[in-house]
């Protein structure tokens, strides 16, 4: 039998190589965990997900503080917003979350933390500072970097990233935002409110495309009205810098020209999977544009060598990344063969209002040739929205043939928290009737959930049909029919 010097090494100190090495480390696995960056975190606490909470937040307070007389408070004027204070707060939340991320932490849990850029010479073993190291598993979770921008001029000037937007020293006069993916609008919305006039500029004819086009239009519709400028539709053609503002020439869909200015560009046009210098050729690895491929147990072509989170080119999300990395822990360390299902897997974009989703919405369903209904609940009917005067938004819920849920979308205050209720209801196969009878604090956002799994079963409960039988058999006397005052 074979000796290796680990059970398992894992490449990435992100969210699913941190799972799988706390999760090895306390089963009494030997475990290596190796990082290219300074600190363990990976993309989400460095520049992604921590970050953007962390710059939404403040860009929400001080856009509440402009929204004063709204409350029935004086009007307030608060002053112009420096950057690097803010730059700085988001620091120190990395910093608190950092503490959870530490090499102390996981040398505490049983762990090996090495850092550097490994590099495959088998299937087995990897060339790390100029030492070769084995394990008898391998799990590759190094995660996603920003995709390089789709027109050649974009690389004539100097534009930034999700790397490099949380770090600025100042906040930009002005901004462009190619692409309208969830980051790109969080950021737009986010530099906007904070008092950078934000201009977006989209291939197609609506912002986040992924989602229904009637739901992300609230959305844009919200930001718009905060002063976001749109461009849909649009292709970049050329692009130039002059005295430190970048000049982007788009063509619009009925063939016209425009010459959009900023002093900031922010590309924001997708991701791709970080494989590059790992070897990955030598060993024959399959993988493809999207990222490395995977069976539905994290497996690649090497059934000892998995891949999760963003690498494997599936939901790029920090909790899919965290339950991809408790799939490789059943497999590789318990060997139970355990397999991802994302039926009921959640997402959330935060703007404000925000847009969540689980299952599927109607692009998908149209898509895979599905019949559905579609009920909705406004949240100008929701009694909280309407005390936080938040009541703009949708819950919008498909059903199948056989009225089952198949997918929830809401575009609303604090969705993302709503739809956790959602991924219970639906991975638990709750039943509707039970949703709509479980008894919820009021006032709470939460009733537009129970209200309209309600609203399903209220048009059976009151039909001509029962109301005919509940007469005939209990003599009721029917509706008062003495006119309204």
């Amino acid at each position: 039998m074979a000796s290796y010097d680990y059970d398992i090494g894992i490449i990435g100190g992100g969210a699913a190589g941190l799972t799988v090495a706390a999760g090895a480390a306390q089963l009494g696995a030997r475990t290596l965990l190796i990082e290219k960056e300074p600190a363990l975190g990976g993309d989400c606490l460095h520049y992604g997900c921590v970050p953007s909470k962390t710059l939404i937040k403040t860009a929400h307070v001080y856009h509440q503080m402009q929204q004063a007389e709204k409350f029935g408070l004086p009007a307030v004027v608060p002053a112009a917003v420096d950057y690097s204070n803010v730059a700085a707060r988001i620091q120190e939340v990395i910093a608190k979350i950092q503490v959870h991320d530490s090499v102390e932490r996981f040398c505490k849990l049983g762990a090996q933390v090495e850092f550097g850029n490994p590099e495959f010479i088998d299937e087995y073993a990897v060339r790390l500072n100029g030492l070769t190291i084995s394990a008898k598993q391998w799990l590759i979770a190094t995660g996603s970097s920003p995709a390089k921008p789709r027109m050649e001029s974009i690389s004539k000037i100097n534009y930034i990233t999700n790397r490099e937007v949380f770090s600025l020293e100042k906040l930009p006069r002005s901004m462009i935002v190619l692409g309208a993916g969830p980051i790109a609008m969080e950021m737009a919305q986010a530099f906007c409110r904070l008092g950078t006039p934000v201009q977006v500029i989209q291939r197609s004819g609506q912002i986040l495309s992924k989602e229904d086009k009637d739901m992300a239009d609230i959305v844009m519709a919200a930001m718009a009205e905060e002063g976001v400028e749109f461009f849909l539709n649009s292709t970049v053609i050329d692009a130039t810098e002059k005295t430190g503002m970048k000049e982007i020439t788009i063509e619009r869909s009925d063939g016209t020209h425009r010459v959009l200015s900023a002093e900031t560009v922010l590309l924001a046009q997708g991701r791709r999977p970080n494989v590059e210098g790992l070897g990955l050729e030598a060993i024959d690895l399959v993988l493809d544009r999207r990222g490395i491929t995977v069976d539905n147990r994290m497996r690649t072509n090497h059934s000892h060598i998995y891949a999760a989170g963003d690498v494997n080119g599936g939901f790029q999300f920090t909790h899919t990344a965290g339950y991809e990395g408790g799939i490789v822990v059943s497999n590789a360390v318990f060997h139970l063969p355990r397999k991802a299902d994302y039926t009921w897997m959640p997402w959330c974009t935060y703007t404000d209002p925000e847009l969540a989703s689980i299952g599927m919405n109607e692009k998908a369903a149209a898509g895979a040739g599905l019949a559905y209904k579609v009920w909705t609940e406004e949240f100008s009917g929701n009694d909280r929205a309407l005390a936080e005067g938040s009541e703009t938004g949708r819950l919008k819920m498909l059903l199948n043939e056989k009225e089952k849920v198949i997918g929830v979308q809401i575009a609303g205050p604090r969705a993302g928290d709503l739809i956790s209720e959602w991924a219970v209801i639906l991975g638990g196969g709750v039943k509707l009737s039970t949703v709509a009878g479980i008894v919820h604090p009021y006032p709470t956002l939460a009733e537009i959930n129970k209200r309209v799994a309600g609203s399903l079963l209220s048009e059976k409960i009151f039909s001509g049909t029962v109301k005919k039988g509940l007469k005939f058999f209990f003599q009721l006397k029917g509706p008062v029919d003495k006119p309204c005052a």
